[in-house]
C-alpha cells in the first residue's frame, strides 16, 4: 500500500519483552499517550501465546486509532489481522512476504548497510524501512554495526525515495537532525518506558519532531 511519510505517524512505538508491563498493557499505555503506530515485538513466546498477544494488542491499538504491525512474522500478522509486518534480514524474503500479504498490508524491512538499502529499493515491495542502528543499544541482541547520523544519512539516497524510520538508541534530542536529514520518522522502544512515564516520553518525541521545520 502507498505510504506517504508526510501523513504517517512519525513515531513508531515498539513493545518489549521483559518489562513489568505486559505487551497488552504497553499497548494500552501507548494508546493512552496518543501513539499512532504500535509495533508488537515479541521475542520469547511460543507461537500460540504470541498469536494471543498479537490479537489482543491489535484490538487495543485499533480501538485507540493506532496502526498495529507485527515484528518478524507474516503468519502472526495475518492471523491477528494486524495492519502489517516488519521483517528483519533473517526473516522471510520480502518478495515472498508481499505475495502472502497482498497489497493492503504494510510491509517494512530492516536496512543496516548499502547492500540492504539497494535491495530494499530494488524489491519494489516494501512500504518503508527501519534504518540503523543510530547508536549502541542493549534492546536488541546481535546488534548490527552502529551507523550514526552520518551513516544513516549516507544510505538514504540509495533507497530511491523509500520512507525510512531511524532505529537504535534514538533519543528526542536526535530528532531535529534526523528530520533535517529527511528521515520519515523514528522507531523507539526502551526510551518510551523509562521511569514508567509513557505519556511524557512519547510527548517528548512528538514535540521534538514537530519542532523541526524542513527547508523547502
Amino acid at each position: 500500500m502507498p505510504l506517504d511519510p508526510d501523513h504517517f505517524p512519525p513515531v513508531m512505538c515498539l513493545t518489549m519483552d521483559g518489562l513489568p508491563l505486559s505487551h497488552a498493557d504497553q499497548a494500552r499505555a501507548l494508546v493512552a499517550a496518543g501513539a499512532g503506530w504500535i509495533q508488537l515485538r515479541v521475542k520469547n513466546a511460543a507461537p500460540d501465546a504470541w498469536l494471543a498477544i498479537a490479537r489482543e494488542v491489535v484490538v487495543i491499538g485499533h480501538q485507540g486509532g493506532a496502526l498495529v504491525t507485527i515484528n518478524d512474522s507474516v503468519e502472526i500478522a495475518l492471523a491477528a489481522d494486524a495492519d502489517g509486518v516488519h521483517l528483519g534480514k533473517l526473516d522471510e524474503d520480502w518478495i515472498a512476504a508481499r505475495a502472502r500479504l497482498g497489497t493492503e498490508k504494510l510491509l517494512g524491512g530492516t536496512v543496516n548497510n548499502a547492500e540492504d538499502a539497494r535491495r530494499a529499493a530494488e524489491s519494489h515491495v516494501l512500504d518503508y524501512v527501519g534504518i540503523g542502528p543510530l547508536r549502541f543499544t542493549t534492546t536488541k541482541q546481535k546488534l548490527a554495526p552502529v551507523l550514526g547520523l552520518e551513516g544513516i544519512a549516507a544510505l538514504l539516497p540509495l533507497l530511491d525515495g523509500l520512507p525510512a524510520w531511524a532505529i537504535g538508541g534514538v533519543l528526542p534530542s536526535d530528532l531535529p537532525a534526523l528530520r533535517a536529514a529527511r528521515l520519515a520518522g523514528v522507531a523507539v522502544s526502551s526510551s518510551l518506558y523509562a521511569n514508567s512515564q509513557v505519556t511524557a516520553n512519547h510527548a517528548a518525541f512528538i514535540d521534538a519532531w514537530n519542532a523541526t521545520s524542513l527547508a523547502p
